[in-house]
């Protein structure tokens, strides 16, 4: 269901996820959103990481928002970045009343390099509602195999700083804790928004 994944640095499709893309798009268009709607599926994705003042987070403490997930980190070149751009973008296509009952948050899947200062100002960069989480490497680690999140470092063989090949996806939870939307990366503020809105 959540095939097709990529890097940081979006690779070409193949053959297999082209076609797996263009069944998650009638299978979204068949409910009514632009992105791929996952209600009821066999999933049970659980944050449990820590936000900026320590407290663990659960997917229950937003209950009562539109919740959007992102697992990313600050040194991405591509994906996180217009991510977390759309998604602001997105925002500002809601009214104020709607955009109030969206809450953003990255979770980086770099602690060893992503401080919480460096997390503040990055996500605060692209949206002031934006919030992070960031745990410790085994606390990411079963965040994102509760998500199906896939992610490695590289390390280039020229040398020089490693970079993380990730999902490069969000996911939508409405406001009474349950997973709805697969949002794959790159699909434009304006479908997002409209999502949110019907949500």
């Amino acid at each position: 269901m959540l095939s097709g994944l990529v890097g940081c640095e979006p690779n070409t499709q193949t053959a297999a996820n082209q076609s797996d893309a263009k069944a998650s798009a009638v299978k979204a268009s068949k409910a009514g959103f632009h992105h791929t709607d996952v209600t009821g599926s066999s999933l049970k994705p659980a944050l449990n990481l820590p936000d900026q003042s320590g407290a663990v987070r659960k997917i229950s403490d937003f209950r009562g928002k539109l919740l959007l997930v992102f697992f990313g980190f600050t040194h991405c070149p591509d994906v996180c970045p217009s991510t977390l751009q759309e998604a602001a973008e997105a925002l500002s296509l809601l009214s104020a009343e709607q955009a109030q009952r969206v809450q953003v948050v990255f979770v980086t899947l770099d602690p060893e390099r992503d401080q919480p200062e460096m997390l503040e100002a990055y996500v605060k960069a692209f949206h002031p509602s934006f919030a992070w989480l960031r745990g410790s490497e085994e606390q990411t680690k079963a965040a994102t195999k509760s998500f199906r999140v896939f992610y490695e470092k590289v390390t280039p063989k020229s040398g020089g700083p490693y970079t993380i090949d990730h999902t490069a996806a969000s996911f939508v939870f409405d406001g009474e804790g349950q997973l709805r939307l697969y949002v794959k990366h790159a699909q434009g503020a304006k479908a997002l928004a409209g999502d949110l809105a019907r949500l």
